[in-house]
């Protein structure tokens, strides 16, 4: 059986684009392949976010994956940092990885661009730290975003190196997995095409009936078309991409329709977005705070996790000591 892990950073909620994109096909991969899912506190780390917010982070979001239909009895679900095996093993892919290659990193290139106060080793080494989350499980497959590809290369390459430098097989090559045509993309609000944490333009899982129907009717739109059948801008095309994914279809052609006959009033087309977009967000909130609330089933599944997590990253620990010459004595 293949090997699948996926993480998302600790940082933030999960919105419209993480459920009804990757998630929902996560939800269905559980049940085909030995899946690990983690929140990568560990990572967030290089942003320096305040300790009571990380924990309340890695709470939150662990409910949200819960509430989503991760399934913790057949997915192995864990906190990055309760897995020490991935920090040692992230020290002993260091000696092989270069800084040359490191700082060639197209995301390394953009934080500190963004960031010159803050270029911690942490951001150069940021590409190593996620191949060691992807080879201590010596996974198979990992779903990335095209802003990902690239650490993904890296992960391959630290691979094959260690492979051959060592004269072993103990880690396969990962690939990008993509879900094809079954991966939803979702949009964000203000016409960029792409729905993200740090772009703002989100609906959360988490939010509530008043917020979602506020930020709905703030989304971007334009003047209306000037004729019939006129091409859509970018913003009205996103609606009606959000419009496809959470109404009936039978609501999208009646607004299509009036598109095309210069008669929408976009205002009406907002209001039914938002009200479609709560039938499918609000039940998941509810069972979210339900799972918030729940601290002793959220330890059982923490703790629970974990120790897949651990029998799994000290199989390949021991192999990888072994072939540095570090074993333990």
């Amino acid at each position: 059986m293949k090997t699948v892990l996926s993480g998302i950073r600790s940082t933030g909620h999960l919105h419209l684009g993480n459920y009804f994109g990757a998630l929902r096909n996560f939800i269905e991969l559980q049940h085909k392949a030995r899946c690990f899912f983690f929140i990568a506190d560990l990572h967030s780390l290089t942003t320096h976010p305040k300790p009571e917010d990380n924990r309340s982070n890695i709470k939150i979001i662990l409910s949200e994956y819960l509430a989503s239909g991760l399934d913790p009895d057949i997915s192995v679900l864990f906190i990055q940092s309760s897995v020490p095996e991935v920090s040692e093993l992230f020290v002993l892919l260091n000696m092989l990885a270069y800084k040359g290659e490191l700082e060639r990193t197209a995301s390394f290139k953009d934080k500190i661009r963004k960031n010159p106060g803050n270029i911690n080793a942490g951001l150069l080494t940021y590409p190593v730290l996620m191949a060691s989350d992807i080879l201590i499980h010596r996974a198979h497959w990992v779903p990335v975003g095209k802003d990902q590809e690239q650490h993904l290369e890296i992960a391959r390459v630290l691979a094959r190196r260690f492979n051959n430098m060592y004269g072993v097989s103990v880690f396969p090559e990962p690939q990008a997995y993509n879900f094809g045509e079954d991966l939803v993309k979702i949009p964000g609000l203000d016409g960029t095409g792409k729905m993200g944490k740090s772009e703002g333009n989100g609906i959360y899982l988490i939010d509530d009936e008043k917020t979602i129907r506020k930020k709905v009717m703030r989304a971007v739109t334009d003047s209306g078309p000037v004729k019939p059948n006129s091409p859509m801008g970018p913003e009205i095309a996103n609606l009606f991409t959000l419009l496809s994914v959470v109404s009936e279809p039978d609501v999208v052609t009646h607004f299509k329709e009036q598109y095309n006959s210069c008669t929408i009033r976009y205002g009406d087309l907002k209001k039914q977005l938002a009200a479609d977009i709560c039938k499918h967000t609000l039940p998941i909130k509810a069972k979210i705070e339900e799972i918030y609330n729940n601290e002793p089933y959220l330890k059982q599944v923490m703790e629970q996790g974990a120790e897949k997590a651990r029998t799994s990253a000290r199989q390949t620990l021991e192999l990888v000591r072994e072939a540095m010459g570090v074993k333990l004595f």
